[in-house]
Parts: structure tokens; sequence; C-alpha cells
């Protein structure tokens, strides 16, 4: 890992609640035509990673969106945090800097105090969107989290957003999205490799197995 320098972990503030009741909120229910499922899975309290799919620039707002009215903090390119009035908008949503491509110290280190705090954070399990909107090549990085700080893993996958805005996409379709949440799974019992692909693994399948329409318990919210 490279050494970053560590950045304060700071809560969302107010800002987050504001853009998610006029902005998030809107867009999902009414344009995307949003529901939700397994909701009642996710720990009001406690240290939390929150394991994702990614296949849309839309995932993190929508993410944090099903979370409510629990805070998420992400991780987010550095090269974000540079630009002047970007950088103060996207630290009030919750985000913190990574350097893409190679380990990052610094960002460990801030979601891991995140995390001893008994806060949130979000992790793509690919670290990049996927065209498919699954997870195909599963990273390390959220069972380190999970390891270092006893926090549970909450798998959750976000349906049909890869189609709505994906990678290569330059204007957005109005396709029914879903967001369907698992019940949390247990950190790691160990930081050891064969630990960490173990739970890595378990999440995978976990989120595509939700994806391929593995609904969780539970009725449908809207």
């Amino acid at each position: 890992m490279s050494g970053g320098a560590l950045v304060p972990a700071e809560p969302p503030g107010p800002l987050y609640r504001l853009v998610d009741v006029l902005l998030v909120g809107p867009v999902f229910h009414g344009l995307l035509q949003g529901r939700f499922r397994g909701r009642e899975h996710v720990p009001p309290t406690g240290p939390l990673v929150v394991v994702a799919n990614h296949g849309s620039h839309l995932d993190p707002p929508l993410l944090a969106h099903a979370l409510m009215p629990r805070p998420l903090s992400f991780m987010a390119k550095q090269e974000l945090f540079r630009v002047p009035l970007l950088a103060p908008l996207i630290r009030a949503l919750g985000a913190y800097p990574v350097q893409r491509g190679q380990g990052d110290r610094g960002a460990l280190e801030t979601a891991l105090e995140l995390l001893r705090r008994g806060g949130a954070t979000a992790v793509f399990l690919d670290g990049t969107r996927q065209a498919s909107g699954r997870v195909e090549r599963p990273q390390l990085g959220a069972a380190l989290l999970a390891a270092g700080s006893g926090a549970q893993l909450l798998p959750v996958a976000l349906v049909n957003t890869h189609r709505v805005l994906g990678a290569h996409q330059r204007r957005p379709r109005l396709l029914p999205v879903e967001v369907r949440i698992a019940p949390p799974l247990p950190p790691p019992p160990s930081g050891r490799r064969a630990d960490l692909l173990a739970c890595t693994r378990a999440c995978q399948a976990a989120i595509n197995g939700l994806l391929d329409g593995a609904v969780p318990p539970a009725g449908l919210d809207r």
C-alpha cells in the first residue's frame, strides 16, 4: 500500500439529507420507479461495510438513499478533491479520497476510523463499474476493512442501474430499478488471505444471487 496522507473522517453534513430529499429521492421513486427489498436487514447502529455491485455513476446516491436514515460514506477518486467547488460538496456528502490503481493506506485508515466510530462505509466489490452490472472480479478491500474493524458486511444488489446509465452510455434511459438488501454477513475470522478471500467470495455470491432473483425475505418497500 502507498502511504497516502490520512484525511480526517467526518460524518456527512446536513447537505447529505437535503440532496437525498430534493434530488435523489424524486429521481429514484419518480423517474426510475425505484423500489427496495430487504431494508429491514440494515443494522441501525454499529460498524457496517456495505458491499455492492457497480454498473453506473448512479449507484452511490441510490445506495445511500436505500440506507436512509443511516448515513453512508464512500471512497472517491482523489482527483475530485482537487476541484475547488466540487471538493467541499462531496465531502459534505460523506466522500473521502482514495488513490485509484494502487493500495492507499490513507484511505484505508480513514475507512477504519469511520468504522471504529460505529459508522457505515460503502465498497463496490469490483472497485470499478462493470458493463454487466454484476460482481465479476471482486477485490479484497471490503473483507480487509471488516477484519480490521469487526464490522458486519451488508450485501446490496443494485438492479438495472447499468442499463439506465452504464459505463459507455451518453444518455440515461428511464428504466425501473430496484435495490435488494440481504441479511448481513459476519466479518472474516482473521486478516489471513484465505479468510479474506472466503469472505469476499461469500459477498460476491450473495450480491449476484440477489441480482439473479434471490429476493430477500419480507415484502416490497417503496
